[in-house]
């Protein structure tokens, strides 16, 4: 009864002005089913609000309600920057070291490839992803200035893969860009985009600039699960995600990207460039023959049976999509003020689709099938992989296999569904509920065998590798297990003496579950701090290998050598991998 009467109350709050009401009963009963707190939305043609705007006072969320859109704002950047170089303030091939002198590059390919302002756009350029200190900090200014996110030292300006040739998603880059926005105009990005791009496109309900929930009554409050309120905080990496609008405002900026760039009967942005939003040029995978794939701050998606430039978002307490149908002349906004793990958000996607009553995709037409698929089945690692700190994390279990058993092709991930793959060209792969290609093998200028879906890119490694690494995170893992194991059996029965070749190592293995009440106490916000518990754990980490070493030592002179060796050797191993991968010790705040 409980929860038919939370049911009907949602129904209640979610018929606003303007809205369908079956979309909008529709929308409502999904946020009850998925455990959401609230939604505004718009179709272009239609619009409304549904669920609560706080979860706690039980306040409706309204059609004029503000919210945040995390990497939605990517787009907006991007369009700022498409504006400058209409006016030809900017040009995209220009190398980013000469908009921004102090930037320093790790790039082995500069002479040849410089990172571009278009790759920074394209997230092209092949650099890393937020650090946790990034994002997990109490210490980030509204206004402290943007070069605070590449403090000197953190190889944070690394170049994984010659740049232009594959996505890899990266904030960075678009901090980056705005920091390009602030050296060409002489004013912070915010500024400057607020008055020059939102101004004249008519988004006077939307800023760049922070905004709390404290200072803004019509902000909607962001929650994590179970209705848990999470406000508004600064960020490093205030271009790629801090963004405040409303429905109707991104419904003007919908309509504006598929325009024909002009505000007001002038010349605003380029048409080209806008229709080359959302079209990858020039990487691998386009090569190929993929059409889906990311640029210029849209990202072309085949899903739900349709084909559609979007941008998705998340940010501290909020999800949000916009979709753009440019042949259709369709769209759809909406953001969630909830940042949920455990919800579908791609039934909301669906639910929009729907309703646009789009045209179906056309048929794909038949193409001769001219490769040998058997020299690419394999396992396939992530090249690069988004966060470099998960680098040992992301191929020991991020990794995808590609089969065959005779009448088809499987592709296998090992956190994922197997996906049935037909061929449809050379090279070109697709998956049973896409309209396009999905997926493209390609031979590198270096020679290895890739796997790409347009914005991933996986390289094929040696099975030999892979079992070795597999073998040495698992046998670390069971040696640890024997090592608390067979020391608290000692312990509890008072046999584990200071002379027992075990007692470091088993004090080392516990001294790892020292900071766990620390981290718990401290606020989330605070993960990639140095703090009281972030010191520790970097400090027990680091001091694991010394205590390995002096328990071997004494089980060396002592000549015992047995379980308790062995296991202390495949803990130790381990240990010296995680270091060899930068993970020992574990910084949280580098």
């Amino acid at each position: 009864m409980k929860k038919l009467l939370s049911l009907w109350a949602l129904l209640l709050v979610a018929l606003p002005l303007h809205a369908t009401p079956g979309l909008s009963h529709q929308i409502a009963a999904l946020l009850h089913e998925q455990h959401l707190d609230g939604v505004a939305w718009t179709t272009l043609d239609e619009a409304g609000a549904a669920g609560f705007s706080n979860a706690r006072t039980r306040a409706p969320m309204r059609l004029d309600q503000r919210v945040h859109v995390g990497s939605v704002a990517k787009t907006l950047v991007a369009a700022g920057i498409l504006r400058l170089v209409s006016e030809r303030r900017l040009a995209l091939d220009t190398p980013v070291a000469r908009i921004l002198p102090g930037i320093r590059f790790d790039n082995p390919w500069e002479a040849s490839d410089p990172v571009r302002l278009r790759h920074l756009l394209d997230h092209t350029a092949g650099l890393d992803d937020a650090r946790f200190w990034h994002v997990f900090s109490a210490k980030a200014r509204a206004d402290g200035p943007l070069a605070l996110a590449f403090p000197a030292g953190s190889q944070l300006l690394r170049v994984r893969c010659r740049p232009g040739t594959r996505t890899s998603y990266s904030n960075l880059g678009y901090t980056l860009l705005g920091m390009a926005i602030e050296a060409t105009t002489g004013q912070r990005y915010e500024r400057y985009l607020d008055t020059q791009l939102l101004a004249p496109l008519g988004m006077r309900d939307s800023t760049f600039e922070f905004v709390a929930q404290h200072a803004d009554s019509r902000l909607a409050m962001g929650h994590f699960e179970h209705g848990v309120p999470q406000p508004a905080v600064p960020s490093y990496l205030r271009p790629a995600g801090q963004f405040t609008t409303t429905a109707a405002d991104m419904g003007r900026f919908a309509r504006f990207l598929m325009g024909d760039g002009q505000v007001d009967g002038r010349d605003f942005i380029d048409p080209a460039l806008l229709r080359q939003m959302g079209e990858p040029a020039g990487t691998e995978a386009a090569n190929a023959g993929l059409a889906v794939g990311y640029a210029l701050g849209l990202r072309k998606l085949d899903r739900h049976g349709r084909v559609a430039k979007c941008h998705g978002g998340n940010g501290v307490g909020f999800r949000a999509m916009l979709c753009l149908f440019p042949a259709a002349r369709k769209a759809f906004f909406y953001a969630v003020n909830t940042d949920s793990e455990t919800a579908d958000y791609q039934r909301i996607d669906a639910l929009f689709v729907r309703a646009l009553a789009l045209p179906p995709a056309p048929p794909a037409q038949p193409v001769a099938v001219a490769l040998d698929i058997a020299p690419w089945l394999g396992v396939y690692v992530p090249s690069p992989n988004r966060f470099d700190t998960m680098l040992l994390a992301d191929t020991l279990f991020s990794f995808v296999r590609l089969t065959s058993d005779g009448g088809g092709i499987q592709l296998r991930p090992f956190q994922g569904k197997t996906v049935a793959l037909t061929q449809v060209g050379s090279g070109l792969l697709q998956a049973p509920d896409k309209t396009l290609p999905s997926h493209a093998l390609v031979a590198s200028a270096a020679g290895t065998r890739l796997l790409t879906n347009g914005t991933q890119t996986y390289q094929q490694v040696p099975l030999a590798r892979m079992v070795g690494l597999w073998t040495s995170a698992g046998a670390g893992v069971l040696g640890l297990v024997v090592v608390l194991v067979r020391g608290s059996a000692r312990l509890a029965a008072w046999r584990l003496s200071r002379r027992d070749p075990l007692l470091a190592p088993y004090a080392g293995a516990l001294a790892l579950l020292l900071p766990l009440p620390l981290f718990y106490r401290q606020p989330l916000l605070q993960l990639g701090d140095m703090t009281a518990a972030s010191v520790l754990l970097a400090t027990v980490t680091a001091l694991l290998p010394v205590a390995l070493c002096s328990g071997l030592a004494v089980s060396l002179r002592r000549k015992q050598l047995g379980a308790d060796t062995i296991a202390m050797l495949a803990v130790l191993q381990a240990a010296l991998l995680l270091a060899t991968w930068g993970l020992l010790p574990l910084r949280l705040w580098v």
